[in-house]
């Protein structure tokens, strides 16, 4: 025969745990402010750059209009206009290897087009970087085309960050790939509240290159978030959680009864509250990443949850004469092995995620892994613990009612 394991016996140590975790949590909300919002709840500017020196500047000086663009085949011009002929001429990077096979192919094939070279010749045509900097249809101003330099000197965060305090602003900034990449993620905060920018792109660009070097900044994206579509998505947020609860009570209370109904919310809201803990202690930025990964730890615990709860009612069924409290360690007891078995395969992917993924990403995963543990936990104490309290609460009062006694009064 199995033996049973009494989690009883650690039902109330585990809530003093919960309490003390919830109300650090809270406690740390109010010392620090709130959370360190992301610039999606916030008015600002997002930036994604990579710090990418030029490979070459084009100037048009021929008749019609002149674009310029690349992809992962090879680079365009297209010629287009009233009174030229229409004519697109292409660069495969089979055939232009070099950024020198590139020169000599716009300069030769194309009359009208001019090429300063600033990279080396034998740079590969395919570390080319597209920036959203500028226009791509040519004039008579250069018009930059930047390239990632493989012996460039990583940047760290922390230089990024020091560069931009000029700015007066708060700045965000996250790493996007690997370090050799050079590729950031810029946060900041519009002060103004105002749904216009607080500070222009072009100075973001200027205020870096004054740091790093004319011409070694890359804008590979930019978007503006308005004081108000920010206010309206922390709204959302909000009103998103309160009913993801109110659907699982629902959920929950048709499937079993209201007992189990609210020990499965008060589970969940328990993982929340240490998500939430652990997000404002660790200062790790409340983005809609973070919503995603709380909804997903929340699935995660309810799912366990319900399982657990499945094999009580299917125990009181076979052993309807014993006490609850019996019939709820031998449930806990045959679920452990299902319960550790898909904990500890979901969170390998998940550390796999957390080492080899960066930015928001890692972010999300790490709070995974702390919401798993915690729902874990909360399934077999807290879940489980706040039932037992129920029905033991539910016991006294069949008893009174058995041997008469008069019902309580509320002052």
């Amino acid at each position: 025969m199995k033996r049973i394991i009494r989690f009883s016996r650690f039902f109330f140590p585990a809530a003093v745990v919960s309490v003390v975790i919830a109300v650090t949590g809270i406690a740390g909300y109010i010392a620090k402010g709130g959370f360190n919002l992301g610039i999606d709840f916030r008015a600002g500017l997002i930036q994604e750059l990579q710090f990418a020196p030029t490979a070459f500047s084009l100037t048009w000086s021929g008749m019609g209009n002149a674009a310029f663009s690349f992809d992962r085949n090879g680079l365009y011009i297209v010629i287009s206009g009233a009174g030229v002929e229409g004519k697109t001429y292409s660069f495969p990077y089979t055939e232009y290897r070099t950024l020198g096979d590139v020169e000599r192919g716009f300069s030769s094939q194309v009359e009208g087009l001019s090429v300063n070279l600033n990279a080396r010749p034998e740079v590969d045509s395919r570390w080319l970087v597209f920036s959203t900097q500028g226009n791509p249809n040519l004039r008579s101003t250069p018009y930059a085309v930047h390239y990632l330099d493989p012996q460039g000197e990583p940047i760290s965060v922390a230089s990024v960050r020091e560069a931009l305090t000029s700015l007066g602003q708060t700045v965000s900034v996250q790493n996007m790939g690997q370090p050799s990449d050079r590729h950031f993620m810029i946060r900041i905060e519009d002060r103004d509240n105002q749904d216009e920018e607080g500070v222009p792109v072009e100075q973001i660009i200027s205020v870096l290159e004054g740091v790093f070097g004319s011409g070694e900044v890359a804008l590979l994206r930019s978007d503006y978030v308005g004081s108000r579509f920010s206010k309206d998505l922390t709204d959302q947020a909000g009103i998103l959680l309160a009913l993801t609860l109110l659907l699982i009570l629902i959920y929950a209370s048709i499937r079993f009864k209201p007992q189990y109904a609210f020990s499965a919310v008060i589970a969940i809201i328990h993982d929340a509250l240490v998500i939430v803990a652990f997000i404002v202690w660790t200062r790790m930025e409340f983005s809609t990443t973070t919503i995603a990964a709380i909804l997903t730890i929340l699935g995660y615990s309810i799912n366990d949850t319900i399982v657990i709860f499945d094999r009580i009612r299917e125990n009181r069924r076979i052993r309807p004469d014993d006490v609850f409290i019996d019939v709820l360690n031998r449930s806990l007891t045959e679920t452990l092995s299902r319960t550790i078995i898909t904990t500890v395969t979901t969170m390998l992917a998940v550390v796999f995620l957390f080492i080899f993924s960066s930015g928001s990403m890692r972010d999300f995963a790490l709070a995974l892994l702390v919401g798993m543990v915690s729902g874990v936990f909360s399934t077999i104490f807290i879940a489980s613990g706040f039932l037992n309290f129920w029905e033991i609460q539910k016991s006294k009062r069949d008893k009174r009612k058995l041997m008469g006694a008069p019902a309580r009064v509320k002052a």
